[in-house]
């Protein structure tokens, strides 16, 4: 009878892969366990993070006259995204609020439409003398890039001031500029004519988004497969719906100018279109034709009451320089 070593532990067989690293078989399941875990806690932790606040009741908080509501709202609503919120459009990919991306489209769409707003404050604010110190610090830090974390490696590898820090400091110069309204060394004006240079103003910027919209939709871009339509419908999204509350506020400051100029009703119209683009929330931002059966269009949902308070606010305009 022949001697034969078994196949099992034939020495000349091909060592199996854990032999060879010294693991033992039972352990090799938990390499895909520790992927699928990590995987799991990173979208539990988005899902955390993700908040697109889109509240239409939110306000201006204790406003006293001749303190302006618009401001106040600006600077509360810089707090609330930096603060209660987080801002998220700076963090970097190793943590789970780094892979979002609509919630810092809307941040970043919201702030860019406070900037606006303050800049023309600003503007107002200068007769001859310079403009307001703290609508001009506050404006020049809303214009900061949205995405600077603790560091910048595309301008030094040194520490450096984040977006939020920026912002925190530009919603504490409005807040000033409240307080200094209070103590009577403001100088504020609110006539038809400082409305009419805010009105034309903002609706510049109403149009310019509107155009981002145009193009987007011009380009042709597959309707299921787009993966640019999400981004202008949350950049978007974030500015009407600050404008949605600066404009519902400043009408509160210009009440008197808006009745005497039989005006009132047209600017809660106005503000309502501006809340109804605002309000659009798809599970899936959709680029289909505008006269699609199937997919929708939802930049074109946005950009109809975009161009509807466009519209209705240049009407005031014109009301307003007569």
């Amino acid at each position: 009878m022949t001697d034969q070593t078994p196949p099992a532990f034939d020495s000349a067989a091909p060592a199996k892969p854990w032999m060879r690293l010294g693991v033992k078989p039972s352990l090799w399941w938990l390499a895909p366990l520790a992927g699928v875990a990590a995987v799991s806690a990173l979208v539990v932790g988005m899902a955390l993070a993700h908040v697109i606040d889109d509240d239409m009741d939110f306000g201006p908080g204790t406003v006293t006259v001749p303190q302006s509501r618009a401001v106040a709202i600006a600077s509360r609503l810089v707090f609330r995204e930096v603060d209660q919120h987080k801002w998220t459009a700076n963090d970097p990919f190793f943590t789970p609020s780094g892979w979002l991306d609509n919630m810092p489209n809307f941040q970043q769409g919201m702030v860019a439409a406070l900037a606006r707003y303050v800049r023309v404050m600003a503007d107002m604010s200068d007769r001859g003398q310079g403009p307001d110190m703290e609508l001009e610090r506050a404006a020049g830090l809303l214009t900061y890039p949205g995405t600077i974390w603790k560091f910048d490696p595309s301008t030094s590898w040194l520490p450096t001031a984040s977006s939020e820090k920026q912002y925190r400091n530009a919603a504490r110069n409005l807040a000033e500029y409240n307080n200094r309204q209070i103590a009577g060394t403001g100088d504020a004006e609110r006539n038809a004519e400082a409305l009419q240079t805010l009105v034309a103003a903002l609706g510049q910027d109403l149009a310019a988004a509107s155009a981002i919209i145009d193009k987007h939709l011009a380009e042709g871009h597959s309707a299921l497969f787009d993966p640019k339509a999400d981004d202008v419908f949350y950049v978007t999204k974030g500015k009407v719906y600050a404008y949605a509350l600066l404009l519902r506020e400043i009408g509160w400051d210009y009440a008197h100018v808006l009745t005497a100029r039989d005006q009132a009703a047209q600017w809660r119209q106005m503000v309502e279109s501006l809340k109804a683009a605002a309000a659009l929330e798809p599970a899936v931002v959709l680029n289909g034709a505008p006269d699609g059966n199937f997919v929708p269009s939802h930049l074109t949902a946005q950009g109809f009451y975009l161009l509807r308070a466009r519209a209705q606010l240049t009407d005031i305009a014109e009301h307003l320089a007569r």
